[in-house]
């Protein structure tokens, strides 16, 4: 079983690096194919200064040479240095603006599955009653409703009062300085994956529930607290994990625009930026930040696969 472990996790391994190898090599090769230049502008620079810079930055040598030498730097963990903020590496901006990120999606994850899954099986538990019907409507208005929208709604109701005029300056619009400017942007980027788990709860609770183990739990006397949150919950949990990773991926790429939207210092508004910039050394950097995230979750969502469920063979 331990031997099964290691081959099981060295091959999920090898496959998040080779992932990562063609990110970075697709990404690297967009960059140069799209027109225009880190520094081209409106107000062109004259050749000599042009010239200088680029072969300060390496883009004077030719592209196969400059993808060597940005692959060479990356196994070296030197991810180059930003072509807008002069003096500071990707590293830097990395290390100065993950936490701020990571704490928004964290606790957006947290909220969601704090209130999804429960949400998911109450509502399985008393199907087809009023409260069945009332939180899949809010489950699916969840769904509907992008961030973008969700957002402005919460600062027009919650700081500026309207249409309620007692809510006005409840919370904070905008910034990232306390718990309290937390809530907004914490609620609004945790709404859509709470409802998607509260109605693939309910789906995989329901179906379970029409299980021979149930009814056998059911005859020995066992509570329905009991059948519910430990014999069936337990094994409804794998379709549900299942689109965990996705959701990471989902509240990552969502974080750019509850960033922009709530002034957050995060890593989504240098994305962006460095996008319209093209700041290479940035955009390669993040890139491959979020898609590592993306490839770990993955493989963390695998590996529970065999916790909640043993009949999972993790060698195979």
């Amino acid at each position: 079983m331990k031997s099964g472990w290691l081959v099981f996790l060295f091959k999920r391994v090898l496959e998040a690096i080779t992932t990562l190898f063609v990110i970075a090599t697709l990404t690297f090769l967009l960059l140069r194919i799209l027109p225009g230049g880190p520094f081209d502008s409106e107000k062109a620079l004259p050749e000599e200064i042009k010239a200088s810079i680029e072969a300060r930055y390496g883009l004077d040598k030719p592209v196969s040479q400059q993808y060597v030498d940005y692959l060479t730097g990356l196994v070296q963990g030197d991810w180059g240095e930003s072509y807008k903020y002069l003096g500071r590496s990707v590293t830097d901006i990395i290390l100065e603006t993950l936490p701020v990120s990571a704490e928004l999606g964290i606790y957006s994850l947290l909220l969601a599955l704090v209130i999804g899954i429960p949400l998911g099986v109450i509502a399985a538990a008393k199907h087809n009653s009023f409260f069945d019907t009332a939180a899949m409507l809010v489950a699916i208005s969840g769904v509907a409703l992008p961030s973008f929208v969700v957002g402005p709604i919460l600062v027009m109701f919650f700081s500026f009062g309207i249409p309620f005029a007692f809510l006005h300056g409840s919370l904070p619009p905008a910034l990232w300085d306390g718990w309290e400017y937390m809530i907004l942007p914490v609620l609004t980027l945790g709404i859509r994956p709470a409802a998607i788990y509260a109605r693939m709860t309910r789906g995989t609770v329901l179906e379970a529930i029409k299980q021979d183990y149930v009814r056998t739990a059911r005859a020995k006397g066992v509570s329905e607290r009991v059948v519910l949150f430990r014999h069936v919950l337990r094994n409804s949990l794998i379709p549900v994990l299942t689109i965990t990773g996705p959701l990471v991926a989902g509240l990552l790429s969502g974080s750019f625009i509850i960033e922009v939207i709530f002034a957050i210092p995060g890593i989504g508004k240098h994305l962006v930026s460095s996008v319209s910039n093209r700041d290479y050394p940035l955009v390669l950097g993040l890139t491959l930040l979020y898609s590592s995230l993306l490839v770990i979750s993955n493989l963390i969502v695998d590996i529970f696969y065999s916790i909640v469920d043993p009949r999972i063979r993790m060698e195979k």
